[in-house]
């Protein structure tokens, strides 16, 4: 086990248990000693924490880019690659596009994206995911207690983004299971991000394989049918883009919806609001985005440039601390409070610039579609045991286990 940092301004690890588990404290002093600080660890990287940093630098697309977006670098095995997937991923040159593409390739990626993910196309998947809600509640709420993260949580995104990909959404747990490994786990256990990468692609390929003999109403059919200046889409193109809807679709909702249930577990105040004024809903939203935003991306410098006199060196990991900028004094007013009605909210939960997440309006659907249900068949519950409740961090931070209980 590493030791703790005892300076994190020159030595943070953002896997270090008492981080992840309460951040808040480590961002304040940073944004206040060394807003852009730097480690050796996992790699070494550079972590801005201010608003103004993160906003600037995600939007300079010549100076950092997006090729490699994972926060930790454990060098894989050698006969591996940069821990996409092994083998199958070599032989067709495989991303996360648009997520780890920079342009021109970004550009007709994320319009690619686009229609599918517009608000009007997210909303006909609004019923079938207040169906599943309504379902994963009737299973536990005669037991007067659950795991909001495990029994619910987790259940709601991984089943939706099956539904639009047409994948089984029986193998919801196994998608889990191999997010995990990917995204969160193998961040620092390069066999296990190997073996799970290449779980996933595996899968997909097969899938894809079977859509081109095939084609049905659903996302892989889309990509595979779609054309770009006038030529279908790469396959290995779908294959990555298949590949980021599955990890990206999952991990970061559920931590999301998770982190919103731990808040509201304990205060009723703000559960009150919610029940008696509905339409708060979409503005809670926001607010609860802006205090648990759980995503931190990573940039690779591009060339060797000084930022704010910090002498960033080509192939540097900087980390894109969109939550630490989220709780910036200098942009939210008391920004470690959950303002349900906050007026003004410039968050960055979903990243900005050209990268900023193309599937928001389907995380904005799940999640209030999630507290809606809950709220409507659960309204009074509390933190089983609040120290019992267990956090992941690094590139996604949420709660992983929570045991809550009601009346």
């Amino acid at each position: 086990m590493a030791p703790q940092p005892t300076d994190w301004t020159t030595d943070y690890d953002i896997f270090d248990k008492g981080y992840i588990k309460n951040p808040f404290p480590v961002w304040d002093e940073l944004r206040e000693q060394c807003p852009v600080a730097h480690t050796g660890r996992w790699g070494g990287s550079w972590m801005p924490t201010r608003y103004e940093d993160v906003f600037a630098i995600a939007r300079d697309v010549e100076h950092f880019s997006s090729r490699n977006i994972l926060v930790a670098n454990v060098a894989p095995p050698p006969d591996a690659d940069d821990g996409m997937g092994g083998e199958l991923i070599q032989q067709y040159n495989v991303g996360a596009p648009p997520i780890t593409s920079d342009p021109p390739e970004h550009t007709w990626a994320r319009k690619l994206l686009l229609p599918p993910f517009s608000a009007n196309a997210v909303a006909k998947w609004e019923p079938e995911t207040r169906e599943l809600c309504r379902e994963l509640i009737d299973g536990f709420i005669a037991n007067g207690r659950a795991d909001g993260a495990s029994d619910y949580a987790q259940q709601i995104p991984s089943r939706v983004i099956a539904s639009m990909l047409g994948i089984p959404k029986d193998m919801a747990g196994t998608f889990t299971e191999w997010v995990r490994g990917f995204l969160e786990l193998g961040l620092t256990d390069p066999e296990l991000r190997r073996a799970s990468g290449r779980a996933i692609f595996e899968f997909l390929y097969a899938c894809i394989q079977e859509r081109k003999a095939n084609p049905g109403d659903d996302l892989i059919s889309y990509l595979l049918t779609s054309e770009v200046d006038g030529e279908p889409v790469p396959e290995p193109h779908v294959l990555g883009t298949c590949f980021l809807l599955l990890v990206a679709g999952i991990d970061t909702t559920w931590s999301s919806i998770g982190s919103a249930l731990w808040h509201l577990a304990q205060h009723p105040e703000d559960r009150a609001r919610l029940i008696n004024e509905p339409e708060l809903m979409p503005q809670a939203i926001e607010e609860l985005l802006r205090a648990y935003s759980p995503v931190t991306m990573a940039r690779i410098v591009a060339e060797d440039v000084s930022y704010n006199g910090c002498p960033m060196s080509e192939g540097d990991r900087v980390l894109m601390n969109f939550p630490a900028a989220n709780r910036d004094p200098r942009v939210f007013d008391n920004p470690d409070d959950v303002i349900l009605d906050r007026a003004k909210n410039p968050h960055v939960a979903f990243g900005v610039g050209i990268h900023r997440c193309a599937g928001s309006n389907l995380a904005r659907m799940e999640m209030r579609v999630a507290l809606e249900e809950w709220l409507r068949r659960i309204p009074d519950f509390r933190l089983e045991d609040p120290e019992a409740v267990t956090w992941a961090g690094g590139q996604v931070r949420g709660p992983r286990t929570m045991g809550i209980v009601w009346p």
